[in-house]
């Protein structure tokens, strides 16, 4: 029998995971690659299991990611509230998509993500390299078909162990 607390602790722990990956020290030249870890795993979980991952865990995850990495408070949170969004209202279309398709989605939503986020600096009167604003949208686009396939076959062999 499937207990809760079973189901909660894959998720949970790619989500901690993910916060731990935007927060790790990078080499300068490395830094501006970064993909933006959480907003691909709250991607993920929002295609995913949109009943159980929706706007409030984009909202704390966003604080969360606000909070660890010094940015103004709510700019992450908003950026992840709209991407969530965007994941909720195409799930249903995206979850028999092919790959492609999806890669490209996200590859939207990333960007949307980013644009926010260099929206909101502007107003802020922030200065942010292009460089830095942008090649974590691609680095992000490439990663999401390993992260997919990795995070795929884990669930699945998850789900078989709880199962059994």
């Amino acid at each position: 029998m499937r207990n809760a607390a079973n189901t909660l602790i894959w998720p949970a722990s790619t989500f901690v995971l993910a916060l731990i990956l935007t927060v790790v020290p990078m080499p300068d030249t490395a830094a501006a690659f970064r993909p933006d870890w959480a907003a691909l795993i709250m991607i993920y979980w929002t295609l995913l299991a949109p009943e159980r991952f929706g706007l409030m865990t984009a909202l704390f995850l966003g604080l969360a990611v606000d909070t660890l990495s010094g940015a103004l408070l709510g700019q992450n949170a908003l950026a992840m509230l709209i991407i969530t969004y965007v994941g909720l209202k195409l799930h249903l279309r995206l979850r028999f998509s092919p790959i492609s398709q999806t890669t490209m989605t996200v590859f939207g939503m990333l960007s949307a993500y980013e644009f926010v986020l260099f929206w909101v600096d502007g107003v802020a009167g922030r200065t942010v390299p292009y460089s830095e604003r942008w090649m974590p949208v691609l680095t992000g686009t490439l990663l999401w078909l390993l992260l997919r396939g990795a995070l795929d076959r884990v669930r699945r062999q998850d789900q078989a162990r709880i199962s059994t």
